[in-house]
């Protein structure tokens, strides 16, 4: 471990697995280390004995649920967006190679307690019963401009500068109602709180293209899509990549400590006694918990059931947003749901996650609407973790340290953690203008 490194990454989670492979094909020499066995760090995926130790601290799980082997539960479930980052940063990196994904069956918002498929289009948005006769018409207009809104096309600007004109602006111009907002807002644009409505409209409205384009991709029920056999082999595949252009990897490194020189920056790490030296160190929050801060909690159940969830026309695998306002909440809460169809859990087998910002000291009773919504259950176990950003001057010290994984069941948030950092390591902007054709060839419907 003697030898000089570029870069140090401290931990296996998918943003420090990914940032390992676009540093390694950029050139850069990487060590990737961590204390876990195991690759994934809090994005692993766990088969059933390892859950059952996790949360019930014992290795002997119920017979009746089937072959430990046979799951793969995502501790950090979420869903990709079939025309979004990820996708890119995969044909990019060409990490689709090591990768087979399945479309996702439905994409569902939580109404006064109904769940409803959630319109995209023009076309969806006039057969939906989310809506109203006259409001499915003012819907399909504004659906049309978003359509055809074209950053590099004037003509489709309708007049407005979107970089100054808020969402609130916007929507008040096609006199939507409040709970058409509510869907656009959080079920299309996945605005986890109503804060985006007083911010520049393009965002919004790139979200929203985004979400119809990447519907279109597949001809699938949803925008989503979901490798086989769960997450966990995400950071593994980006793992490979980073080892195919020289990257180095040590699993169950004990300790792992920042060494800093007198004027503060971090030149390696130390791990029994051993030190490699590093011009920069990546790492999640647990590495350096001296230059984070706490900014919230995430609350979680995990449920094994024998059924799909109840009115997603039998869907193996569904995403369901319930949005803030209809819970009385500060922000949203999430449903995802898979199944033996991607191969995570048994035949006949199915499993939810219900997830949160945590508002109170109770999952059990905070997530409680989420979990009325999954019908009878076999297992439950909750579980809640802190949420970190960093606080430190990257500059200065050296080290760059990604934010914990948020609540929302999508991978937008997480990629663009992983671009910002990859900017700020290299002083270059990632090129991700990828033929997404190719990504076509990567799923199944």
């Amino acid at each position: 471990m003697d030898e000089e490194y570029d870069v140090i990454v401290l931990g296996t989670g998918l943003k420090e697995c990914i940032l390992s492979g676009l540093l390694s094909v950029d050139g850069l020499k990487v060590l990737h280390m961590d204390r876990n066995d195991y690759y994934g760090g809090e994005s692993t995926s766990l088969n059933l004995t390892q859950l059952w130790k996790r949360f019930r601290g014992s290795d002997i799980p119920q017979e009746n649920l089937g072959a430990s082997r046979e799951y793969n539960v995502d501790m950090i479930p979420k869903f990709i967006m079939a025309n979004g980052l990820l996708v890119q940063t995969l044909i990019h990196t060409d990490v689709t190679k090591y990768l087979n994904f399945k479309a996702v069956d439905g994409s569902f918002v939580y109404k006064k307690g109904k769940i409803y498929k959630v319109p995209a289009t023009d076309v969806e948005a006039l057969t939906s019963p989310l809506m109203g006769l006259f409001e499915k018409r003012r819907a399909r207009k504004f659906f049309i401009y978003v359509q055809d809104y074209d950053e590099k096309d004037p003509k489709s600007h309708e007049g407005l500068d979107l970089n100054k004109v808020t969402a609130r602006e916007i929507i008040s111009k096609y006199g939507l109602e409040d709970d058409t907002i509510d869907f656009i807002g959080h079920a299309l644009a996945l605005h986890n709180d109503d804060d985006y409505l007083d911010q520049p409209a393009i965002d919004f409205v790139k979200r929203i293209k985004l979400y119809a384009e990447s519907l279109a991709r597949f001809q699938g029920g949803s925008p989503y899509i979901y490798p086989l056999y769960g997450l966990g082999e995400l950071p593994q595949a980006f793992a490979r990549l980073s080892a195919v252009y020289g990257g180095t990897y040590m699993l169950n490194k004990p300790e792992c400590k920042v060494e800093f020189d007198d004027s503060g920056k971090a030149i390696g790490v130390t791990s029994a006694g051993e030190t490699a030296k590093c011009k920069k160190v990546v790492c999640d929050p647990s590495y350096l918990s001296d230059k984070v801060k706490k900014v919230g909690k995430v609350t979680r159940a995990v449920c094994i059931m024998s059924h799909p969830i109840p009115d997603t026309n039998d869907a193996h695998s569904v995403q369901i947003i319930l949005p803030q306002k209809q819970l009385g909440r500060k922000s949203d809460m999430y449903l995802f749901c898979c199944s033996y169809a991607h191969n995570v859990a048994p035949k006949g087998k199915y499993i939810a996650f219900v997830s949160a910002e945590a508002e109170t000291d109770n999952p059990e009773e905070e997530l409680k609407p989420g979990i009325e919504l999954l019908g009878p259950i076999d297992e439950i176990f909750y579980h809640s973790y802190d949420t970190y950003v960093p606080t430190n001057n990257q500059e200065e010290d050296n080290c760059f340290i990604s934010g914990t994984y948020c609540a929302s069941t999508h991978f937008e948030s997480t990629v663009v953690d992983v671009l910002e950092m990859y900017t700020k390591i290299t002083g270059k902007t990632l090129d991700l203008s990828v033929d997404l054709s190719a990504a076509s060839a990567t799923a199944e419907s």
